[in-house]
């Protein structure tokens, strides 16, 4: 059976297995939607409301101006009729004068109300949608590795938008809402106050919407969590699918997960009808409910009036109420759904916001010294993402400064972990990392950061020009040595041909390079970077012979007068090195320059007589033999 876009998970090279979800499962985290109010996901949202208190209290206020503008207008409307109606007289025509002026009034105080409360409120909004994407933002550049390795970037991409912008949905709404709850019981008092009979008619109708909400709420609340997940699975299964497009491609899977896609959007498609009904469906109940609330009060009002027992200013202004009255119900019924994603949202960025950062600096980490040896010991470390299953099993080694090692072995044996460890993404379960003579855990990450540099299999260049990619761990790097350091690795000539030299903008992950002058520009950051140590995982892997010969001569400047820690399969790129260390299973198994592991004849030795590509084309019943005669 095919596999959907999500759905294939590959070990990695330290033998570890991503724990990342599978697209259309449940994930833990997904499925906690929150309540429709939820204290303690409001307390969060106000942490960040909090330095905007000022203008939330000036919103408010001039919100409740609005509002009582609002409950004035139809008693202003009585008053003219009531006093200015009858035959004219000078008493009569100050009356509607009055009126006149009053309601000229409270239609400029009620403009001028809801212009600062909307200004103020949509300010407000924006500026807290503004920080907790800076919150969000930086956390995720601090959280560990491990909380990244499980995490689809679909989905958190999804907190970043979606679940903000919902967030901003709900604050710009919460004064209106608030605004509806004042309204309404400002509607509730001015009627009762007018005529209690009246009153009491026009609220006869309320056990209706009661029952109404109580059958509505329970299944209106399902079919937007519904929706919501859904539409989670859909943006987590469309991320994935952009970010595999090649191999898609490689594949020819376009049609089978276009299928597999479709499925899902139409589950999508039929949750979000579904809450849309739901979220609709109190609007015509409420109409109506208005609707039956006027025909009883003009019935029964227009015989009091008849009988003398009302005035007809008192008459009018109860229709003017009665239709104001189901406006903040049918409102504050539609700002159920936002709520509904608004706790939902929230609770989502609080789980981002409260992620573990696991490695952290002490407090009284050291910083590191530029004028460090540039040695590297690993001493009895053990390792593993999963604390149950080791990737490193008391690993001992040591790289003397300006010295070059090669780490090589099969897939699985810990050569990544390794390096990793080296630039302390994860910490040791047991044992030490040592860089300069220090322990890794003692240092300050940024001065550890400045000291080890890493050339990856898969070089990462951004968004931006060829001169911002070439100086991003040193920015500020100046155009000559950015210029030097292009040369030295034979990077200038293939930039120099661009259309505007180093001030080409690079498309996304510089898709728009090769794959061999992408390595080119990650040596030249490198060097310019200019670090003691140096990190090389897979740097030649994946690229021709042409190529090749070209990255070895910039390794050879790139390695000058720097301990070098190189991560390699092809045996051009380690002969050189002045130490092979060889792993298996997560252990060293032989150490040694190219002749010694030669005469030692081993598992590296086997690799070089049998001229295999790399290690990964031993069987391996062959190399765990050869591992086992070797311990």
């Amino acid at each position: 059976m095919d596999q959907g876009p999500g759905e294939l998970e590959a070990e990695r090279d330290d033998g570890r297995r991503p724990p990342r979800a599978v697209v259309g499962s449940h994930r833990i985290e997904e499925e906690m939607f929150g309540r429709a109010f939820d204290k303690s996901i409001l307390r969060r949202i106000w942490g960040f409301v909090h330095p905007y208190r000022a203008k939330v209290v000036v919103t408010i206020v001039a919100m409740l101006i609005f509002t009582g503008t609002q409950l004035l207008i139809p008693l202003i409307i009585r008053y003219a009729i009531d006093q200015g109606m009858p035959p004219p007289a000078a008493s009569d025509r100050s009356a509607q004068l009055a009126a006149v002026g009053a309601f000229l009034s409270a239609i400029l105080v009620n403009f001028a109300a809801g212009y600062m409360q909307e200004t103020l409120d949509g300010k407000i909004a924006e500026a807290v949608l503004f920080d907790i994407r800076r919150a969000m933002f930086g956390h995720l550049q601090k959280v560990s590795l491990s909380f990244m390795d499980k995490t689809e970037v679909g989905r958190l991409m999804s907190r970043l938008q979606g679940d903000v912008n919902s967030i901003q949905e709900f604050l710009e709404t919460s004064v209106y809402s608030l605004g509806d709850v004042a309204l309404l019981f400002g509607i509730v008092f001015v009627m009762l106050w007018l005529d209690f009979r009246l009153g009491l008619l026009t609220l006869s109708v309320l056990p209706i919407l009661v029952i109404v909400r109580i059958v509505w709420l329970p299944r209106a609340r399902d079919a937007f969590m519904a929706a919501h997940e859904t539409n989670s699975v859909v943006n987590g299964a469309l991320a994935e699918a952009i970010h595999g497009v090649r191999t898609i491609q490689s594949m020819d899977r376009q049609q089978v997960n276009f299928i597999l896609f479709d499925d899902r959007a139409h589950a999508n498609l039929r949750t979000q009808l579904i809450a849309a009904r739901y979220a609709l469906v109190m609007v015509p109940i409420v109409d109506g409910l208005t609707g039956l609330a006027l025909a009883a009060v003009i019935v029964v009002g227009g015989s009091m009036v008849v009988n003398s027992r009302v005035d007809v200013g008192v008459l009018v202004a109860y229709l003017f109420y009665i239709q104001r009255f189901f406006d903040p119900i049918r409102s504050l019924t539609l700002q159920y759904s936002i709520m509904q994603r608004a706790m939902a949202s929230g609770k989502r960025l609080t789980d981002v916001l409260d992620v573990k950062i696991d490695v952290q600096d002490k407090p009284n980490a050291e910083v590191l010294s530029p004028e460090m040896d540039g040695s590297v010991e690993f001493r009895d470390v053990t390792f593993g993402y999963d604390p149950d299953r080791s990737v490193l099993k008391n690993v001992s080694f040591r790289v003397n400064p300006g010295e070059t090692v090669a780490l090589v072995g099969p897939s699985g044996s810990g050569k990544s972990s390794a390096m990793a460890l080296i630039h302390r993404f994860y910490d040791v379960q047991q044992g030490q990392v040592l860089v300069g003579g220090h322990d890794v855990r003692d240092l300050t990450q940024e001065s550890l950061g400045r000291q080890v540099a890493m050339v990856l299999q898969e070089p990462f260049l951004f968004t931006g020009t060829v001169f911002e990619n070439i100086r991003y761990q040193k920015t500020e790097a100046t155009r000559d040595k950015v210029v030097e350091a292009a040369k030295a690795v034979g990077a200038h000539d293939f930039i120099m041909s661009l259309a505007d030299g180093y001030e080409t903008q690079l498309g996304e992950r510089g898709d728009n390079l090769s794959l061999g002058q992408r390595q080119l520009i990650s040596f030249a950051r490198a060097l310019v970077a200019d670090a003691k140590i140096l990190v090389l995982d897979e740097a030649t892997a994946n690229i021709d012979s042409y190529t090749e010969l070209q990255i070895q001569k910039a390794l050879i400047k790139l390695l000058e007068g720097r301990t070098g820690l190189v991560i390699a399969h092809r045996l051009a790129t380690i002969r050189g090195a002045d130490r092979i260390i060889v792993l298996q299973n997560g252990q060293v198994v032989a150490t040694g320059n190219h002749d010694e592991l030669i005469a030692m004849d081993g598992l590296y030795s086997k690799l070089y007589y049998l001229n295999h590509a790399s290690f990964d084309d031993i069987p391996e019943h062959e190399t765990t033999a050869q591992a086992g005669s070797q311990t």
